[in-house]
């Protein structure tokens, strides 16, 4: 009786390639185990039949950017570590084949203020982490805020000028009512506690805040607690 073997190991007996050559085939799911695409070459695998899908190109993976719509009482950490193929919008699943490699090595740029929900990136890819690191001063960010209290029309239009609270200059916000309990706010690069701070200056008091939007990139109707791929056409 033979002993198992690396799903590597076989591919490379069949098909006479390269071991990197093996893993990039199998990492990019072009590999099948009777007939199931299997994603780790360090898969052991006896007397099944192991078979290339169609239009298998031995490459490797290119990186990708991910966007996740965090629930509360989660920090980064555990967002990224929740993302997986179960939980990817199926409303967002076409555009890109969802391959494990996808998952590994994902870095969280322009992270969520504690405490807050909605839009958090990661991604694998350099230039992404570059540019959004970059530009992240001039980047507009977007949040949706509950809040308890009453601020006039007036007293938003202030924001926008620019304000000064406790000695200390606040950036400067768009700030709309989105109904009675809801407040739009968008502005660039907010550092932790600000957006408090602005919103303390109306007297409005935060029940909840979510981020929508990072620069040209939106959230949309990304359901809580499901990721899609960011395309390659968006631009932040």
């Amino acid at each position: 009786m033979s002993e198992p073997v690396r799903l590597s190991k076989r591919l490379i007996e069949q098909l006479g390639c390269s071991r990197r050559e093996a893993e990039q085939y199998i990492e990019g799911g072009w590999v099948t185990v009777d007939g199931v695409v299997v994603e780790q070459p360090q898969f052991k695998i006896d007397g099944q039949q192991v078979a290339l899908l169609p239009g298998a190109r031995a490459e490797a993976l290119e990186p990708v950017t991910l966007l996740i719509n965090q629930p509360a009482g989660m920090d980064a950490e555990s967002a990224r570590a929740s993302i997986g193929m179960d939980n990817l919008s199926q409303a967002h699943s076409q555009d890109v084949r969802p391959l494990h490699g996808h998952f590994a090595r994902l870095a969280c740029v322009a992270p969520l203020e504690r405490g807050a929900t909605g839009l958090q990136l990661f991604t694998q890819d350099w230039r992404v982490t570059g540019k959004i690191e970059r530009d992240l001063r001039k980047l507009e960010q977007e949040y949706i805020i509950e809040v308890r209290g009453q601020a006039s029309p007036q007293a938003l239009e202030r924001l926008a000028r620019g304000i000064t609270r406790n000695d200390r200059e606040l950036p400067k916000a768009k700030a709309s009512w989105q109904n009675e309990t809801h407040l739009r706010l968008a502005l660039k690069n907010p550092q932790p506690g600000q957006i408090s701070e602005l919103c303390a200056s109306l007297r409005l008091e935060i029940v909840s805040m979510r981020r929508i939007r990072l620069g040209g990139v939106s959230m949309g109707k990304l359901p809580l607690g499901q990721w899609r791929y960011v395309a390659v056409t968006e631009r932040f």
